[in-house]
């Protein structure tokens, strides 16, 4: 019975490097060239970072994307008001 719980200096290296492996997995973030990443320490700006391999601390720092391409919507034409009270129909 007791060989099933000496577990020997395995039993305590595996968990940790689990937990280390996760931890450094949750670290790296990948940012497109498209995006930005607006990293916030403790809650408050700290830096901007650029596309590429970005590195956080997980418990002290949080990031935020920015995409940067540009969104295009079509407009309605709306009813123009000019001086004279007139209602006309934009042409636009």
């Amino acid at each position: 019975m007791s060989a099933i719980f000496n577990l020997g200096m395995g039993g305590v290296l595996l968990p940790l490097l689990i937990l280390l492996i996760m931890l450094a997995a949750s670290a790296i973030r990948i940012l497109r060239e498209y995006e930005r990443a607006v990293v916030f320490q403790l809650g408050r700006f700290w830096k901007v970072k650029g596309p590429g391999l970005v590195i956080l601390i997980p418990a002290l720092q949080k990031m935020v994307r920015v995409d940067l391409r540009i969104v295009t919507m079509d407009v309605e034409p709306q009813d123009v008001i000019s001086t004279t009270t007139s209602r006309s129909k934009s042409t636009r």
